[in-house]
């Protein structure tokens, strides 16, 4: 092909959109583009790259999901500005520091967590690790770990909790460009991973019982590089896949070249049957399991199952920087899942979880207001007007996160997210709060 003109100041090594994108990108990043300067029209750029426009449009569709690019109608596109951090997660998170009662974060209870002191007081100096060549993971926490999973997995890892799992996962699977198909609503903070990475993000909607088969079948009509879904107490909804549903999807995935990437971040608190595609698809699946809510935040710690081949490339990877997950975290997370203490400290989070998380939905049941999902901290309230839901509960001392930064899909009805981690009170009175934030905005509504 004809070499770019020198006023464009790049020139893609390919005729397709690929091509062109992975030229843009290099010209960023070697400073040749620089934010907010304006990209001509795709026209002008297809002549001058002897492309079609059609290509020039497909690579400014990529680079725009990317954030690469930023376009605005008639005043047209320019190189994006650099802005550090995620941009939903942030939005998702955006809230006042003066509320009486902050339900927008989806932190678990402290006061449920187990309590570390005997753990730490039973590890002796034979258990601290000594050396940089020891083996990244703890056998015996891996054995247990197999016991109690849920598919006869090949091969494990144990990672920085689960974001640093999926960004490994994704990093090993997914190419600038390629489509990745997720639950519609989903968690912030994948979104932004995923289209930092520059993936072609395709929502699948749910019902109660998890994606929709036939959903998923159509967006499958086009090959993608990995679905990627919660099994259970899905983030925002609550909802768990059921077992039939689960094997449902593994048959669609399994007609289709693509991998399968569970996030299972409630973990040990989930009350709900833990259920993979694994049990069908064990060479195709990756299932992280998050022990942030059961165990402690800040012991960043998530186990990763997936086929060996897949696993080993992720543990190579990780060589070329942190190496490995700290072993002596490894060891305290073994001791309290052996303690018999921990253990029922654990079991009764989870009883205590469910308690809260039932009285707020039965509450709301009892307004007119029901909900899908069953399991895990996060309650997924439809509203009438989501901007005029927060507002009016943040006027009242009341944080909840919006529904928009967990939408994949455009147009979608209005939806607050509420955490119940810290409600271990009575709950009737922020029922009626919420239940009359569900209809403000509406036309006579939210008095």
């Amino acid at each position: 092909m004809a070499k770019a003109k020198t006023e464009l100041g790049w020139v893609p090594e390919e005729p397709t959109s690929r091509g062109v994108v992975n030229a843009v990108s290099r010209a960023i990043r070697d400073g040749i583009l620089q934010p907010g300067m304006k990209l001509p029209p795709i026209r002008a750029v297809a002549s001058e790259l002897q492309l079609s426009p059609t290509t020039i449009s497909a690579a400014w569709s990529l680079l725009a999901r990317s954030g690469a690019i930023q376009t605005d109608g008639r005043r047209g596109t320019r190189i994006a500005d650099i802005h550090p951090g995620s941009a939903r997660y942030h939005r998702a998170l955006d809230r006042q520091s003066t509320f009486t009662l902050d339900l927008s974060t989806g932190v678990p209870d402290r006061e449920l967590l187990p309590d570390l002191g005997p753990v730490l007081g039973s590890l002796t100096r034979a258990l601290t690790p000594s050396s940089y060549l020891d083996e990244p993971v703890v056998p015996e926490l891996i054995e247990l770990l197999r016991a109690t999973w849920p598919y006869d997995a090949p091969d494990f890892i144990v990672v920085d909790g689960a974001m640093d799992a999926l960004e490994l996962a994704t990093r090993a699977v997914v190419r600038f460009g390629d489509r990745v198909i997720v639950e519609h609503p989903t968690f912030p903070l994948l979104l932004d991973q995923l289209e930092a990475a520059g993936a072609d993000v395709v929502g699948v909607p749910m019902d109660g019982q998890g994606m929709l088969p036939c959903a998923l079948q159509a967006a499958l009509g086009t090959p993608a590089a990995a679905v990627i879904l919660q099994p259970r107490a899905q983030n925002p909804t609550g909802v768990s896949l059921s077992s039939e549903r689960a094997e449902q999807l593994a048959r669609v995935i399994g007609a289709a070249d693509t991998t399968v990437i569970e996030d299972d971040s409630a973990g040990d608190v989930a009350w709900t049957p833990d259920v993979s595609l694994g049990r069908w698809l064990p060479e195709r699946t990756l299932h992280v399991r998050s022990f942030s809510k059961s165990h402690g935040p800040d012991l960043r710690l998530a186990a990763m199952s997936g086929p060996a081949g897949l696993i080993h490339e992720i543990v190579a990877r990780r060589q070329l920087g942190q190496g490995w997950t700290s072993r002596l975290l490894q060891r305290i997370l073994l001791a309290l899942l052996t303690d018999e203490q921990s253990v029922e400290q654990v079991k009764r989070a989870r009883g205590e979880y469910r308690r809260r998380r039932e009285a707020m939905v039965d509450g709301l049941a009892g307004h007119g207001v029901s909900v899908v999902g069953a399991d895990g901290l996060n309650i997924w309230v439809p509203v009438a007007d989501e901007s005029a839901a927060t507002v009016r509960l943040a006027s009242q001392g009341v944080g909840v996160a919006p529904g928009a930064p967990f939408f994949v899909l455009p147009l979608q009805p209005g939806h607050i997210r509420l955490t119940v981690g810290s409600l271990a009170g009575p709950v009737d009175e922020l029922v009626g709060m919420i239940a009359r934030a569900v209809q403000a905005g509406s036309r006579g509504g939210g008095r």
